[in-house]
């Protein structure tokens, strides 16, 4: 129980507590650059955390309750820091086992570099819209498409915002999405009613996305020349390359389809990848660990898991490139993950949060400025809270009523929650979805940010809509017997 004496936060207490921790997650940025997440944000959010919680404690919480609500906070990342720890095992499995030197290498055979950047976009996008999820199509075909960048010595940033832009619109449009069901459930209307109003803004962006990447383009096709066959030799002379190899990514999409739980999913994925180790890769298995015998086969199968593949092929930059993976490569980013959902659960407890939302919806006085307004609340949500499920549903219930009241369709901000909760989740380097995809693809966040053409074009869009009143539908243009009574 909290005293009867606490206060609510005020102002002051969320200028301090927010703009105390972003001055020192700038600093972060200024002092380390792009090594900021491996660290020192991690530091930013530790202290601001302890900020909001001396806010909290001054005005009556006590340690008991913010603690309790540390501790609830981190409990709704979980299910991402288990994934975190799964997909590092999945990326040793899968170097071993020859499934990513197979991928890369009928890449390299078949993606044409002119087209390069479009094409990952391209295929992200359609694997994500089929399974309804961005960070498995990362953790699959993007290590793939980003080691096969390397090889034809395209840009691996580029390549990671090429990857993150597909995979994003394929999981904000498909209808097995996590946030494509919460965005409608929060805001009161049926998912299809919310794909079909996404599909205005959405579409355009990726058709915007594409164009630009194809424009960028790529290196010269002499690329395949000269190093390239050197390359494909190395793959060839080092694992039993065939299509065989394929199925372990084939089971995972499978089950992704079937809504099999993620962890489940990539574990199953993780342990076949392991066993086609076994059955086709003994010699890069014993090249991880000389020896005869089952010691040596256990011992280097076992450090893949939780240590990640070291790949000895006598070429350095394909050695870098493969060796990579295990439960331990994800630590840094679980540290991350931990300390955000920390500092956002204490500003929610300390009713910082609140202060701020609350300011946000007065902004809105027009409609194109409340569809701002709302954008710009999941984004800081994004931001302060590190969760694009908070983002999305926090936004969806301050500003739902709003909505009603001057007369908007729910489905108005549904789609605002997903143009800019959903999409620019992964583009804040502490927010579980940011660390994730800088982990998985070995990019670090700022990074990859400026090539995100998709999630960096489809809050604009949702915003010029609201701006211009464009395909922003009235109460009166619902036919949903539901809404009208909730109006009512």
């Amino acid at each position: 129980m909290e005293p009867s004496e606490v206060r609510e936060a005020n102002a002051a207490d969320a200028s301090i507590g927010i703009g105390g921790t972003l001055l020192l997650l700038m600093a972060s940025v200024l002092l380390f650059g792009s090594d900021s997440s491996a660290g020192a944000n991690q530091i930013a959010l530790v202290c601001g955390t302890a900020i909001a919680a001396g806010i909290g404690i001054r005005n009556g919480h006590s340690w008991k309750a913010i603690e309790r609500a540390i501790v609830a906070g981190i409990g709704t990342a979980m299910p991402a820091i288990l994934i975190l720890l799964s997909v590092g095992s999945l990326i040793g499995a899968w170097m071993i086992s020859g499934t990513v030197p197979t991928l890369i290498y009928y890449g390299l055979l078949v993606l044409d570099p002119g087209f390069f950047y479009a094409a990952c976009c391209l295929l992200c996008a359609i694997t994500a819209l089929a399974i309804g999820s961005s960070w498995t199509v990362a953790g699959t075909l993007g290590i793939a498409l980003v080691g096969i960048a390397a090889a034809l010595g395209q840009s691996i940033e580029v390549t990671a915002g090429a990857i993150i832009s597909g995979a994003y619109f394929g999981d904000k449009m498909s209808p097995l999405s996590d946030t494509t069901n919460l965005a409608p459930a929060v805001t009161g209307i049926d998912i299809f009613t919310h794909i079909r109003h996404m599909t205005w803004t959405t579409t355009p962006s990726l058709a915007v996305a594409l164009a630009i990447f194809l424009l960028i383009g790529g290196s010269s096709a002499n690329a395949r020349a000269g190093s390239l066959d050197a390359t494909l030799a190395l793959l060839e002379g080092h694992f039993d390359i065939s299509a065989l190899q394929l199925v372990p990514v084939a089971l995972v999409i499978g089950l992704a389809v079937r809504k099999t739980p993620a962890v489940a999913t990539i574990l199953a994925g993780a342990l076949v990848g392991v066993l086609f180790a076994l059955a086709f890769q003994r010699p890069a298995i014993l090249a991880m660990a000389p020896g005869d015998g089952g010691d040596a086969v256990t011992r280097a199968l076992w450090t893949v898991l939780f240590n990640g593949y070291t790949a000895t092929t006598g070429d350095a930059n394909l050695d870098a490139l493969l060796s990579r993976g295990g439960m331990s490569s994800m630590l840094t980013t679980v540290w991350l993950v931990i300390a955000a959902m920390s500092f956002g659960a204490v500003l929610e407890r300390a009713g910082i949060l609140r202060v701020l939302l609350r300011g946000l919806v007065k902004l809105g006085r027009g409609t194109g400025s409340l569809i701002a307004a709302s954008g710009g609340t999941c984004f800081g949500i994004n931001a302060l809270a590190a969760d694009q499920f908070m983002s999305i549903v926090l936004t969806g219930r301050m500003f739902r009523d709003e909505y009603l009241r001057r007369g908007l369709h729910e489905k108005n901000l549904a789609r605002v929650v997903e143009d800019t909760g959903t999409i620019t989740s992964p583009l804040v380097p502490w927010n579980t979805c940011g660390a994730y995809m800088a982990a998985t693809l070995g990019v670090p966040t700022l990074t990859y940010l400026p090539f995100c053409f998709f999630n960096l074009i489809n809050p604009l869009v949702s915003m010029a809509y609201g701006a211009t009143g464009f395909k922003i539908e009235p109460v009166e243009a619902r036919s949903d017997a539901n809404s009208q009574a909730a109006l009512a």
